[in-house]
């Protein structure tokens, strides 16, 4: 039995032991891939299961169980889609209702077949934590992505959700790539929730011209951010005591297809940034804030990029504690900014890193704000996020769990108590 096979069986085994429920998948049920669990406004009273099937499925739900008694279904969507030559069949069920105090179980079902028990975790209280995957683009096969993953997701099984802040894929029409990705993750993807940010790389043809990003935005169905135009594009969720907001930052390769991007994520953020009353608010955007010298590049300039020349100005009046951002493919933490300059007082930036197998070795030259820069050459990385109401902290560590930075914010007990 290999790795992958031996964590897989050991996750079924927990969730039959949750439910109390000794039944393995019935036969007649079309082969359930890629299972997933997607973020939703707020997951400890709702979640979002989507799945794939090689054949048609005729009544697909999705029933609910409280140790091992079912307390119901609920029907799913057809969410299928065609992109890359290829057809996918796909469904997505929407869960309402939950209980934060409860402990549930899922399973999918398909007329008098069923699958597997999966737990649907909770947290009822306002700590959590949360894994943060730089890039994981790959060049090749995906097995440096997985490697990474996988043990980010053993070390840590007290996450709440994870999130990949952009740049999945290497090629976002490649559906061969997509299999890839998910199949590295798909021991974990059942049980822990997942967050998407997109990348540049998910608006590539095969023939590297920009295109809507098509696989990624029928893969992922996020929260309603009520902008028709842009769903799923950019989106925002609440978890424990924080606010989180996912930004698109890729105006400039979707422009010619879907104008306005930028000035209408703007409208958006202020207007949901300022209905929270969460002590915390975080934000995660794939393109960098900062602008780096190159080597042999004379003519670039350091500097600010123009997302953070656009967004570090709205950050900042909005009051955002932490700014997550990729893209460049390397891990510094620049401390807390604020008028484009050093300000304890300011929004924390951290470029993520990468967990793909694309390195930029010597690419680029040190900015003046860079804190903290992971060793080099770089051989990948991955985060974590802890928060309760008052501490909030980020870890960054090597694929093999060595802690090689830490930032740790405090919140005033002033907020605390408004919130509370």
């Amino acid at each position: 039995m290999n790795r992958r096979t031996f964590i897989k069986a050991t996750a079924f085994s927990v969730a039959a032991l949750l439910t109390g429920c000794k039944s393995k998948n019935n036969s007649s049920l079309p082969d359930i891939k890629f299972l997933r669990q997607i973020i939703t406004k707020d997951i400890n009273v709702e979640r979002c299961i989507m799945w794939q099937t090689d054949l048609p499925m005729t009544e697909p739900r999705v029933e609910i169980a409280i140790k091992g008694k079912s307390i119901g279904a609920f029907s799913a969507q057809d969410s299928s889609f065609a992109d890359d030559k290829k057809n996918v069949n796909q469904y997505t069920a929407q869960i309402y209702g939950l209980d934060e105090k409860k402990s549930y179980e899922y399973r999918i079902i398909d007329g008098d077949a069923f699958g597997d028990w999966y737990p649907l975790k909770q947290s009822a209280d306002d700590k959590l934590k949360v894994i943060i995957f730089p890039d994981s683009q790959c060049g090749g096969d995906y097995d440096t992505w997985g490697e990474i993953a996988n043990n980010a997701f053993e070390r840590n099984p007290d996450a709440e959700f994870f999130i990949n802040v952009g740049d999945l894929v290497d090629n976002g029409e490649d559906s061969a790539q997509w299999q890839d990705w998910f199949e590295q993750i798909e021991d974990y993807t059942s049980i822990i929730p997942f967050a998407p940010v997109m990348g540049n790389h998910e608006t590539y043809s095969r023939d590297w011209q920009t295109r809507q990003p098509i696989a990624y935005l029928n893969y992922f169905e996020p929260p309603d951010n009520e902008v028709p135009e842009f769903a799923r594009r950019f989106y925002s969720f609440d978890c424990g005591s924080v606010h989180f907001a996912i930004l698109d930052s890729q105006w400039e390769e979707l422009d010619n297809f879907r104008p306005n991007l930028r000035a209408k994520e703007i409208e958006w953020l202020r207007r949901d940034m300022q209905a929270t009353n969460k002590p915390w608010k975080v934000v995660f955007i794939h393109k960098d804030v900062l602008q780096y010298r190159i080597n042999n590049r004379p003519d670039r300039q350091e500097g600010f990029s123009d997302v953070g020349k656009i967004f570090m100005p709205e950050f900042e009046s909005l009051g955002v504690d932490v700014v997550f951002t990729g893209h460049l493919h390397t891990y510094r933490n620049r401390g807390r900014l604020k008028n484009f300059r050093e300000d304890e007082t300011g929004t924390l930036y951290i470029l993520t890193g990468v967990c793909g197998n694309v390195r930029y070795d010597k690419l680029w030259i040190n900015h003046a704000l860079d804190k903290y820069v992971a060793p080099q050459p770089e051989t990948g990385n991955y985060l974590t996020m802890s928060v309760d109401a008052k501490t909030l902290t980020v870890k960054c560590f090597l694929p093999d769990g060595k802690m090689i930075d830490e930032t740790v914010l405090t919140k005033g007990d002033k907020l605390y108590d408004e919130y509370y």
